[in-house]
């Protein structure tokens, strides 16, 4: 059976590198990016090198409208669809909770809570041997945040990945008889432009003294956890956890 997998927020970091694991290890690739056309085609390019198919599909998973047109464009381009990474998440400016307004946080739940059960509920309705699907497997990228809980800096961005968490769970026992798998990887310090969101690209550097590996993660670390709870070698694992964090 030939592999297809959908990457949310796949044209950088985490995502990238997990669209060109996949690319290399024979998976047709959609990755899906909400602005940065550029950079979600060149994503895809590196793809095609592996000689698979892979698509840059803009949507904002934020958007129901988005999200179901996003799958369904990957039906009619790859075809049915095996796997699926949840990675798109966003964080906003360090601040305390005592800072952050309601419009700030609906932004950060809209996409990493929201976004995650939209995608993984059109995923279910594609894979569930409930609906004729084949099975396939979902892993959500969750965060070391939702452990620590991220005070003085994120903390809603925390309480999203907690979400995750939850969702992963609850999904993974919901599907587990229909031929569906759900996990998560918990990355934390990772060297990604996403500190640069939060107003700290160097906070990895920073942080490295409490890190027990002293230093921060790369992004193909990552991708191969995410590849590996994909493969059949994982094929007893269904609500499990990865944490990324260099043992923090």
């Amino acid at each position: 059976m030939e592999h297809v997998i959908l990457i949310t927020g796949g044209s950088r970091g985490i995502g990238a590198a997990t669209a060109r694991l996949a690319a290399e290890r024979g998976y047709s690739v959609c990755v899906n990016y909400k602005a940065n056309q550029a950079a979600a085609e060149e994503v895809a390019n590196q793809c095609r090198h592996f000689q698979v198919n892979a698509i840059a599909v803009q949507a904002d998973v934020a958007m129901e409208d988005d999200v179901v047109r996003l799958f369904r464009t990957v039906d009619h381009e790859l075809g049915k669809l095996t796997a699926l990474v949840n990675n798109a998440g966003i964080l906003e400016r360090q601040a305390r909770v005592e800072d952050m307004d309601a419009g700030r946080i609906a932004r950060v739940l809209a996409v990493n809570v929201t976004g995650s059960m939209l995608c993984c509920r059109e995923a279910v309705r594609r894979m569930s041997t409930r609906h004729g699907g084949s099975g396939g497997a979902i892993v959500n990228v969750s965060s070391v945040a939702a452990r620590v809980g991220s005070p003085n800096e994120y903390v809603d961005y925390a309480a999203a990945k907690g979400a995750v968490d939850t969702l992963t769970l609850g999904l993974s026992k919901e599907v587990a008889d229909e031929g569906i798998r759900v996990n998560a990887v918990r990355p934390g310090f990772i060297d990604t432009d996403i500190h640069a969101s939060g107003g700290e690209p160097g906070r990895v550097e920073r942080l490295k003294p409490l890190i027990p590996m002293k230093r921060g993660g790369r992004p193909e670390e990552v991708a191969a956890a995410i590849l590996w709870l994909l493969s059949d070698e994982a094929s007893y694992a269904t609500g499990a956890f990865i944490d990324l964090a260099g043992g923090r």
